[in-house]
């Protein structure tokens, strides 16, 4: 297959930025993802594999090798996935699960009330099923009980007659709920990925990849990733019994990929390796719209064509979450596993009204926040970090609003709702190179924060009214030097550039073999030099719609989301009529049956010049 590329020689006194383009619309620098080593592994690359120009550019600038290519470009979950006892505890957990499963015990899971927690608690449930249990799954309010196990709904569990719990995508920092559960007769069982401390709670088997002796090495799965590991163990445990006859076949785990793809998309792991191949098999199960619950949801989201990563983290899982967020916790779980059509479809409508009710909310909660942060920042808005706090806000929403905050001012960013008894509940999100969550684990060690903690990129708060400007204060202090260094480094990175007519349904079909795409994999980001802005203008909830013209006469759409009233926005709209680089990534746009490529454009830049 030929396809058409145009990637521009860059002078070698401006190879430092891709076309010269030092501070963009955006205040960014491009620069182009391959250094000198990268460009020749995409020769190599190409040369050995015959794969075309472009992609052995993507291929390369994901640091992929060409004796891994061939693999990479087809990844496969046996051939990916070690075997499940290299997990610390994993062979106890699988031969517990597999005790359960043959006596015919009472089973409880307990899971978080995200999407990551949802589909883990529904992929266990499944497999408990099909052996013929039927397991009970409590999903905490997350208003109410908070995150993770909780005393009260230990006893409750046990009160039913459960003498097995199972933690999915929490459990590892709950001491005092575990020890209740040991203390009632029940034994545990923890399948987590949240990072441990150096005590860990009373449990048969914890088995977690980032628990301090752990060697696995898979520390980047979701719970739902662990999940799958942990019912293939438990699946051979029950081969070697002779559990599985002609009555009761095995079940098909591969099957089950659309819920781990969903799960593992929604959490924003990084999508290498195993986790890359259960996005992609996932995919491909999502697409036979197997599972009626998934299939109803799709229906109710309007999802037009085939599931792609996109639409798992955009339109799918929030409305997942927004059960857990404003809604009933467990509605999520309850339509993964639901096999009636009809019961499917009024739980996917209920979270379809959810998810608009919650979009309501959010677009509320940022119009205050963003006015608050632009008066704390000031005109030449300096800080290091965004914190805003408002009582009446939602705190299940309060996520959502810190990551539109971190997005517009390119810092670290939290949104606090503060209660009326002088608590607030808040949620951060960081940039690149700031580790939030080493910032708030610090902060509860001061004293600052009544709990809280996270990783490097998101973290959760629970603080005092009277302590929020002493926490702002330690904030900027403690990341002020990260921030400033994060800031300066970034740099909007190219993997090359094309015209419009070069970016042609083919084309695009060549880039998604590198697919899919998602945080650790990065959508490829292309340039589309000297083309005009033929038309822009605001359209939908503050999204800028364009159209660009090559110099050679051919179109090509763009759409740049959430991007009225900023620079970038700003730049497309005054820009009408001008030549620019336009930077983005591409998208097949499908409607009423047809298909066009479309760019969604994440910054421009005048071009006044090329390379």
């Amino acid at each position: 297959m030929s396809v058409p590329t145009t990637a521009l020689a860059v002078p070698e006194a401006q190879q430092r930025f891709f076309l010269g383009v030092e501070t963009s619309a955006r205040g960014r620098a491009w620069r182009d993802r391959l250094d000198a080593r990268g460009s020749a592994r995409a020769l190599a690359i190409a040369q050995r594999h015959g794969v075309p120009e472009m992609l052995s550019r993507i291929l390369a600038g994901r640091d992929i090798e060409a004796a891994d290519a061939e693999s990479y470009l087809d990844p496969a979950v046996k051939r990916l996935m070690p075997d499940p006892d290299t997990l610390t505890a994993m062979p106890q957990a699988a031969a517990r699960i597999a005790d359960a499963i043959q006596r015919g015990e009472n089973v409880a899971i307990f899971g978080d009330y995200d999407v990551d927690g949802a589909t883990s608690s529904a992929l266990m449930a499944r497999y408990l099923r099909h052996c013929g249990l039927s397991p009970v799954i409590h999903i905490p309010d997350r208003l109410f009980e908070g995150y993770g196990p909780n005393v009260d709904a230990i006893r409750s569990l046990a009160h039913r007659g459960a003498t097995l719990l199972i933690t999915v995508d929490c459990g590892t920092t709950s001491i005092e709920p575990l020890a209740e559960a040991n203390k009632l007769g029940l034994d545990v069982v923890v399948i987590d990925h949240h990072q441990c401390d150096e005590i860990l709670p009373q449990a048969l088997a914890l088995v977690n990849p980032n628990r301090l002796d752990d060697l696995s090495g898979l520390g980047h799965l979701a719970a739902v990733g662990l999940v799958f590991m942990t019912l293939v163990a438990v699946n051979r445990e029950l081969r070697r019994r002779s559990f599985f006859n002609d009555a009761r076949r095995e079940p098909d785990l591969l099957s089950a990929l659309d819920l781990v793809a969903l799960g593992t998309i929604a959490d924003v792991v990084p999508l290498k390796g195993l986790n890359r191949a259960f996005v992609s098999k996932g995919l491909v199960s999502l697409r036979r719209r197997e599972n009626v619950g998934l299939t109803a949801l799709m229906d109710a989201a309007r999802l037009d064509g085939p599931p792609e990563p996109y639409h798992l983290g955009f339109l799918l899982g929030p409305r997942i979450n927004a059960g857990g967020r404003i809604g009933r916790a467990d509605l999520g779980a309850n339509l993964l596993l639901e096999e009636d059509p009809t019961e499917a479809g009024r739980i996917a409508a209920e979270l379809d009204r959810l998810n608009r009710e919650r979009q309501a909310m959010e677009q509320h909660m940022l119009v205050e926040a963003e006015a608050e942060a632009l008066a704390a920042l000031g005109l030449e808005e300096k800080g290091a970090v965004v914190v805003t706090a408002s009582t009446g806000w939602h705190p299940g929403i309060v996520g959502l609003v810190a990551a539109r905050l971190k997005e517009k001012f390119g810092r670290p960013a939290f949104a606090i709702a503060l209660e009326p008894g002088g608590t607030g509940t808040g949620s951060g999100r960081s940039i690149a190179g700031v580790d939030l969550g080493r910032a708030v684990r610090q902060a509860v060690a001061d004293g600052l924060l009544v709990k809280g903690g996270g990783h490097a990129m998101a973290a959760g708060v629970t603080l005092r009214k009277e302590r929020l400007a002493e926490f702002r204060a330690y904030l900027e202090s403690s990341l002020a030097g990260a921030v400033e260094q994060a800031r300066r480094d970034d740099a909007l990175l190219i993997d090359g550039a094309l015209s419009a007519a070069a970016a042609n349904l083919e084309f695009c079909a060549s880039v998604m073999r590198a697919g899919p795409f998602g945080a650790g994999n990065p959508d490829p980001v292309f340039v589309l030099p000297a083309h005009t802005i033929a038309f822009a203008d605001v359209v939908g909830q503050h999204h800028i719609r364009a159209r660009l013209r090559a110099p050679d006469g051919a179109f090509m759409n763009g759409i740049a989301f959430r991007a009225a009233n900023t620079d970038l926005g700003r730049a497309l709209i005054e820009g009408r009529g001008q030549a620019i680089h336009a930077a983005g990534q591409l998208s097949v746009d499908r409607w009423q049956g047809n298909e066009r490529v479309q760019m969604r454009l994440i910054d421009v830049a005048p071009a006044d010049r090329i390379g």
